[in-house]
C-alpha cells in the first residue's frame, strides 16, 4: 500500500513545489499597562526559580586596543538549533557588559562546575574588574577567555540579537567547543531556588 501511495504521488507531481513565503515578521510595539498580567514580580521570580539551571560565564575579547576583555554570569544559557548549530543565552537591556560583547562581535560561553561558584559571583558584580587574578587562555576562533575548571566551553560569533521585554536574545553560532570532564568531577555548577546546587553523587537520589 505504502509503495502504491509513492507511485501515485510521483505520478501526479509533474512540477515542482512552489516555494513557501516566510511569514510577515510582527509589528514591535510596547505592552500597554491595562494588557499585563496582574503579577507579583517576586511570585514571578519564585515560581520560575524552581526550575534548576545551569550556571555559565560569558565572555569576550576586547574589541579594540582600548578594551579589556568583557564577561558576565549567566544563567539563562540554552541551546537552540543542531543544524545549524545555535545557542542563545539572555541578558538584560540595561546590562553594562553587552555592549562590550556586542562590539566583539563574538563571545564563549563558559559551563562552570560545581566548585566554581566564587567565579560565578566574581562575574556577578558589575563595575568591578572581573578578570583581576582569574586566569585565561584564549578560545580557538574567536579568541574569547576560556576560563580553566569549566566542565564545557563553546566559541561562538553573534548570529542575531532579539528584544524580549527588559532582556534580549542572543543568538550566536557555533564554531568550536569542548569539555573537559576532568576539571570538575562532581559535574556542572547549578542554580535552583536562589541558591547554588550540584548533581548528586548517585542520580537515583
Amino acid at each position: 500500500m505504502a509503495e502504491a501511495a509513492v507511485r501515485y504521488l510521483r505520478s501526479v507531481r509533474t512540477t515542482a513545489p512552489e516555494p513557501v513565503e516566510a511569514l510577515p515578521r510582527p509589528e514591535l510595539r510596547c505592552v500597554g499597562a491595562d494588557e499585563r498580567a496582574p503579577l507579583d514580580p517576586r511570585e514571578f521570580r519564585r515560581v520560575l526559580g524552581t526550575f534548576a539551571t545551569g550556571v555559565a560565564v560569558i565572555t569576550a575579547p576586547p574589541a579594540t586596543a582600548a578594551d579589556s576583555p568583557a564577561g558576565f554570569a549567566c544563567q539563562s544559557f540554552t541551546s537552540l538549533s543542531l543544524d545549524p548549530p545555535l545557542v542563545a543565552f539572555m541578558v538584560g537591556r540595561a546590562s553594562t557588559t553587552w555592549p562590550r560583547i556586542a562590539r566583539a562581535g563574538v563571545f564563549c560561553v563558559n559551563v562552570l562546575g560545581s566548585r566554581q561558584a566564587g567565579l560565578c559571583r566574581a562575574f556577578a558584580v558589575s563595575g568591578a574588574d572581573k578578570f583581576a587574578g582569574v586566569p585565561y587562555d584564549a578560545a580557538p576562533v574567536s579568541g574569547s577567555p576560556r576560563l580553566p575548571g569549566a566542565v564545557a566551553w563553546i566559541d561562538c560569533a553573534i548570529h542575531a540579537v532579539h528584544t524580549g521585554g527588559d532582556h534580549l536574545i542572543v543568538v550566536g553560532r557555533v564554531d568550536a567547543l569542548g569539555t573537559d570532564t576532568d576539571a570538575d568531577p562532581d559535574g556542572p555548577l547549578l542554580f535552583h531556588r536562589g541558591r547554588f546546587a550540584h548533581l548528586p553523587d548517585d542520580p537515583t537520589d
